[in-house]
């Protein structure tokens, strides 16, 4: 009876998630080459601009002699201070006084804005987001103003204990990769910027046929398409962007090293592998097998080690996404005296056994269904479809992903896990590195 309960309730939310899920969308592209993504969701009187750049942490400002890291999210602060028609610092302001929230976020790949209105603001939105676009004020006062804000949020984040595990990833996986530097730059690149190196930045990335732009939610698609050309006609198109990133040869033996942080009493142990980026089939495997390693409470890991034989404080497997390349890597925090080789021994038993031993077919449904419910909590509001169709369409090259992703992760089978296991998480592809508390001496 139990069996025939589990079956049912798979086959009810594979049903849900098919039919609640779908996502209906319009594109089109103005004549500078912005691609314009419209929702229309007309349940609730609520809309949302977005505009996602092709542009990142691994895109350096400066110049080739002298690249400086950290500029796409130096330009997510700094666009902000305000443009020839708005005044420093009233971009945030106009917003709240019009009921409005607005956020942004970047990654190594892309950069993400965001404003979030009642419906009859719609064209207030628009109109904000075009100003950046169009015309923002880029000066020595706004660059010294969100240098300091840079620099403090780094402070802050650093400061945080396992802080500086990202960077420390990032520095020991990749040797040529701009990925190797982290997303939030480094402090002395800032300083020694200058404003032409910046006002240049933004001419070679921030143009509409470098972004795409999303309105979603209580909308009149007609009306919408005329606003859109009212505001972002007059933008010119831009030179196209060209990467040409260095290639990273694969690791063929285990390397090993030592990361310190002064803000932590407790060792870590991290296994770190560079895998295929986030637009394979194979990242989509990847993610299953971190889930099925330590996907909640319930993981092989988590029981193993914290439940069970009480020799972690936590563990867990995490599948970075990048485009390039992503990031697979296990950590560790261990119990007492436990060794930070104990930890790592038994989570390779673990990862050994996927290698030789399909997962049991209730453990694979029951990972179908995390990712089915995962499909549909991310898409469930208007925020998370516009970030969503942006994504799809700027970074992976298919928009309608947004509908059809969950048919990759329901085809991926239990031999695939044990193929990607196999072929991606031996122990002489990754580099394991002891992240220690840091000494006076040291």
């Amino acid at each position: 009876m139990k069996k025939g309960l589990f079956t049912l309730a798979a086959f009810v939310l594979a049903i849900f998630a098919t039919s609640a899920q779908e996502v209906k969308f319009e594109e089109f592209d103005l004549d500078n080459g912005l691609h314009v993504i419209l929702h229309q969701d007309n349940t609730a009187p609520v809309v949302i601009t977005s505009v996602m750049y092709n542009v990142g942490g691994k895109d350096a400002g400066g110049t080739a002699e002298a690249p400086r890291t950290g500029f796409a999210h130096f330009f997510e602060h700094l666009l902000f201070e305000g443009t020839e028609n708005i005044g420093r610092g009233e971009f945030a302001n106009i917003v709240l006084a019009n009921g409005g929230r607005l956020n942004a976020n970047t990654s190594q790949d892309r950069t993400y804005y965001y404003d979030i209105f009642p419906s009859n603001k719609l064209e207030l939105g628009l109109w904000l987001e075009s100003e950046r676009m169009l015309h923002p004020v880029i000066d020595q006062v706004g660059v010294d103003t969100q240098n300091e804000v840079v620099k403090e949020e780094k402070r802050q984040r650093y400061e945080s204990p396992y802080g500086k595990i990202f960077e420390t990833l990032g520095k020991n996986l990749f040797k040529v990769h701009p990925y190797k530097n982290p997303n939030i730059g480094f402090m002395e690149d800032l300083d020694a910027s200058t404003l032409e190196e910046f006002n240049t930045y933004f001419k070679d990335y921030y143009s509409p046929n470098n972004a795409v732009l999303i309105v979603a939610g209580d909308i009149d698609s007609g009306e919408t398409k005329d606003l859109v050309k009212k505001y972002f006609n007059e933008v010119k198109r831009g030179s196209e962007v060209v990467r040409n990133f260095s290639k990273e040869q694969p690791i063929t033996v285990t390397e090993k090293a030592k990361a310190y942080d002064k803000n932590i009493q407790i060792p870590a142990i991290l296994a770190a592998y560079r895998t295929p980026g986030f637009g394979t089939r194979d990242a989509y495997i990847l993610d299953m097998i971190s889930s099925y390693l330590s996907g909640g409470k319930s993981s092989v890991l988590y029981k193993k080690l914290v439940d069970n034989q009480k020799q972690a404080l936590a563990v867990q497997a995490v599948n970075i996404p990048q485009m390039d390349y992503n990031i697979f890597a296990m950590f560790a925090l261990p119990l007492g005296e436990v060794g930070l080789e104990t930890l790592l021994t038994e989570i390779d038993e673990e990862v050994t056994k996927m290698q030789t031993e399909l997962i049991t077919e209730r453990d694979h449904q029951k990972l179908i269904n995390q990712f089915e419910n995962q499909f549909v909590n991310a898409n469930s509001g208007i925020e998370g479809i516009a970030e969503s169709l942006a994504k799809y369409y700027l970074l992976y090259g298919d928009v309608n992903l947004i509908n059809k992703e969950i048919e990759i992760y329901r085809s991926i089978t239990r031999e695939d896990i044990q193929a990607a296991a196999k072929k991606y998480l031996s122990p002489n592809q990754r580099v394991e590195i002891e992240y220690l508390p840091q000494t006076d001496e040291q």
